[in-house]
């Protein structure tokens, strides 16, 4: 094992050093705006720009990596963030804030998608599995650690701005430097809405709304901590409490959904993210301690529901299609993103900070009912004929490119796949009859 791990050691470093510096400006930009005193439906459009930047740049990157090559196509994504960054702490106009966050949106895509295309270019079938977690973990270490570093700088200079370019500009040297030959060219996203509703309505309309919920909270969340008086290491702390609450419940309600109906799962988690949500909105926390334990709450069951919706549109579909059923839905989940803080920022502004939590209780409540109908409509897939459930890029607010699912173990089964639309009819006929 150590010897496939070796040659993608400097990948891998390279990617921690990505996310590194994609956690601490995610964190640094609505907290720095929140203290420069713009609105909540400005620091809204921040994600949103951002989402819909990243969701262009999956499908435009591969034509733009097609053209100039892989090395060179990394080079460029990676110096104009870096260039974005900086102008961003020299820059402090929301006008500019908002442009620049959706130009750094669409590279930070292709930057992903190019280290995804090639780690999966280096991986064995002994190494695949290893190297699919590793490489989750590290975007999610990546994430929380650029956050942690919010409250060891003033925010009102431009130190963590310049912090932040250093490590965009360090991810560019271990791929940059490589002499490993270029892999493959970037597989184009498609996105079926007919398909994959009639291939599992309940994954789709739930990543969807999941989406949402998690766009809100993932951009705003931190704004929310700022309004309602928490302190910038306080602030850190809420917003990766509820990453990691959300990466330790996938293991436990995974295993659970892997026994039993997992929409139930979903209904189950759903409404525990809602009532954890709701109770944020109607008591009104002030205090650290309180708001930091509820928002885990929040987050360890509002960030496990992405993958068992993933598993669950898989246990319909043909083994082969797992590349094209989960890839629509990671870009079903990144139009929910972009949707969730354009009406996070006006709900805050008119009913307060702690009304983001109406957004996100919303959204999981009308997952919760979606899935409770599903299953009086829709008998449970057998436990015997079930994909095992497996971690899934993506799910948090941080997006992942279709790119991504191409390292996960289930997508070595794709040959001659045959169509979603054949394999949701063939369901539907098995059901009727």
């Amino acid at each position: 094992m150590r010897r496939n791990l070796l040659p993608i050691l400097a990948l891998l470093c390279g990617t921690l050093l990505l996310f590194l510096g994609n956690g601490l400006q995610s964190l640094l930009l609505p907290v720095r705006g929140a203290q420069e005193g713009y609105s909540n439906e400005v620091l809204g459009l921040l994600g949103t720009t951002w989402a819909s930047g990243f969701v262009i740049g999956c499908f435009v990157a591969p034509n733009v990596v097609r053209r100039i090559g892989h090395v060179r196509a990394f080079s460029g994504f990676l110096s104009l963030i870096c260039l974005n960054v900086l102008l961003t702490g020299l820059l402090v106009d929301q006008n500019t804030w908002l442009v620049l966050r959706a130009i750094t949106g669409f590279c930070t895509a292709g930057t992903s998608m190019i280290i995804e295309s090639w780690l999966n270019e280096r991986a064995t079938s002994e190494s695949r599995g290893t190297i699919f977690s590793l490489y989750i973990s590290i975007t999610l270490f990546g994430v929380v650690g650029g956050q942690l570093m919010v409250p060891f700088a003033n925010i009102a200079t431009p130190t963590l701005f310049m912090i932040c370019g250093i490590l965009y500009s360090l991810a560019a040297l271990p791929t940059t430097l490589s002499k490993a030959a270029s892999p493959q060219p970037l597989k184009r996203a498609r996105l079926d809405l007919p398909a994959l509703f009639r291939n599992s309505p309940i994954s789709c309309i739930g990543i969807l709304l999941i989406g949402v919920a998690n766009g809100a909270y993932g951009t705003l969340g931190a704004v929310f901590g700022t309004r309602a008086g928490l302190d910038q290491g306080a602030v850190a702390a809420m917003v990766s409490i509820t990453i990691f609450a959300g990466a330790i419940m996938q293991f436990p309600a995974g295993r659970l959904s892997d026994r039993m109906d997992r929409r139930h799962v979903l209904a189950g988690l759903s409404a525990a993210a809602a009532l954890a949500g709701l109770a944020i909105l109607v008591i009104h926390p002030t205090g650290t301690y309180e708001i930091v334990v509820l928002v885990a709450i929040y987050g360890a069951a509002a960030n496990a529901l992405y993958p068992i919706a993933v598993a669950h549109a898989n246990d319909f579909a043909a083994p082969e299609d797992f590349v094209k059923v989960s890839g629509g839905l990671l870009l079903l989940y990144g139009i929910g993103t972009i949707i969730g803080p354009t009406l996070g920022g006006p709900v805050m502004s008119w009913a307060g900070p702690h009304a983001l939590f109406a957004v996100t209780a919303c959204a999981h409540l009308l997952v919760t009912a979606y899935a409770i109908i599903r299953i009086r409509q829709r008998a449970p897939i057998p436990v015997a004929e079930r994909d095992a459930y497996t971690t899934a890029s993506g799910g948090s607010s941080q997006l992942s490119t279709p790119e991504s699912l191409s390292l996960d173990p289930r997508s070595r089964t794709a040959g001659s796949a045959p169509d979603v639309n054949a394999k949701a009819d063939t369901n539907a006929r098995k059901e009727a009859s």
